[in-house]
């Protein structure tokens, strides 16, 4: 028997939450939701990207205030 790190889902998980994606949503809605996904992942990565290369930044947007 083999294990898996705990968090990972099996096909016993994963195949019905595949049929009941299949029900609510349709095959024809599926494409444009995981290409949705997809688009939102990757501009959150590149959000976190940008947002950490400028150094530490204040919650309204300005910039830290310097030592005394």
């Amino acid at each position: 028997m083999m294990h898996l790190p705990l968090g990972l889902p099996g096909w016993q998980e994963l195949a019905p939450i595949a049929i009941l994606l299949l029900i609510f949503f349709g095959a024809r809605k599926l494409p444009e939701l995981a290409r949705a996904m997809g688009t939102s992942i990757t501009q959150f990565k590149k959000g976190l990207k940008e947002d950490g290369s400028e150094g530490p930044r204040n919650i309204d947007g300005g910039d830290p205030p310097k030592g005394e």
